[in-house]
């Protein structure tokens, strides 16, 4: 029963109750544009490239594994769209250097960014007096390497008073975190504040930003927490929707409808609520 309940439309609809985009109004959006989708060889970001090629966009798809981004921009090709793989590790700055220098110098300009590139870690504090290194990779990942991207592409598309970007975010950095989590959120929660932050700046420019906090997807980076299998959650195609719909309808940002609740509530409990969770943790810790 309670693996049906979270499989369920309805539980998709409790992570997220946005409706699909319609193939005409994504094409109307992306036709003849050139789309950047980062971590596009696995999940929500293979899942964003497909639909967006399909939807005619010009799609760049970057991501470390050269093998898999072939694949996947091979599938766009023989599905009559159009890829091109950019095999890059976005937490070495000088490829991140070289791959913007490549893709303006053969494409003049990126009309859409979709920041969508992460890693995921979740591991407790005892667990991590000697393995500062996880916070590091998971700094450069999921805020140094989209920050130098966004760097590398801003100038042309202020110069060009046009430009859209997408961050891919988690609703994590809206609601309460949880203990395992602190290397994750860090590292999300940074890049969220640069973003909007950035959001003011950038708008007298024309250059709009949308801030997706996805809920949980399926995806091989959520599958080792085994308790996630009892939670709601999207696969990674019903999240490309909702990636598709920031694309088509540019707003600031989106977020389950439940977070802002889940916020306010969290004003008012978090000392005993953060203890309660703190006694069940320490009973249970490992």
């Amino acid at each position: 029963m309670v693996g049906w309940l979270v499989r369920s439309k309805a539980a998709t609809w409790l992570a997220s109750p946005h409706g699909r985009v319609t193939e005409s109004a994504l094409r109307n959006a992306v036709a003849g544009k050139t789309v950047l989708v980062t971590g596009a060889s696995f999940g929500l970001g293979e899942a964003t490239a497909r639909r967006l090629g399909a939807a005619g966009a010009k799609v760049l798809l970057v991501a470390r594994t050269r093998d898999k981004l072939d694949a996947v921009a091979a599938a766009i090709t023989a599905a009559g769209g159009h890829a091109e793989a950019y095999p890059v590790d976005l937490t070495n700055t000088a490829d991140v250097d070289d791959l913007v220098k490549t893709v303006l110098d053969k494409h003049g300009h990126v009309d859409v960014l979709v920041s969508n590139a992460g890693k995921s870690i979740r591991r407790s504090i005892a667990r991590s007096y000697d393995r500062f290194h996880d916070f590091e990779r998971t700094m450069g990942i999921n805020y140094f390497g989209p920050v130098k991207l966004m760097l590398g592409l801003l100038p042309s598309m202020r110069e060009r008073k046009q430009g859209h970007i997408v961050n891919v975010s988690t609703v994590g950095v809206r609601v309460p975190p949880g203990p395992r989590w602190a290397a994750y959120q860090a590292s999300k929660g940074a890049f969220d504040i640069f973003f909007r932050s950035a959001a003011f700046e950038l708008a007298a420019d024309n250059v709009s930003t949308t801030s997706v906090y996805m809920a949980l997807i399926r995806t091989r980076m959520s599958a080792p927490t085994r308790i996630f299998e009892y939670v709601p959650g999207m696969t990674a195609e019903e999240a490309a929707e909702l990636v598709c719909a920031a694309i088509v309808h540019k707003p600031s940002k989106i977020s389950p409808w439940w977070a802002g609740a889940v916020e306010a509530v969290d004003a008012v409990t978090r000392v005993p609520w953060q203890w309660t969770v703190g006694q069940v943790y320490r009973a249970g810790r490992r």
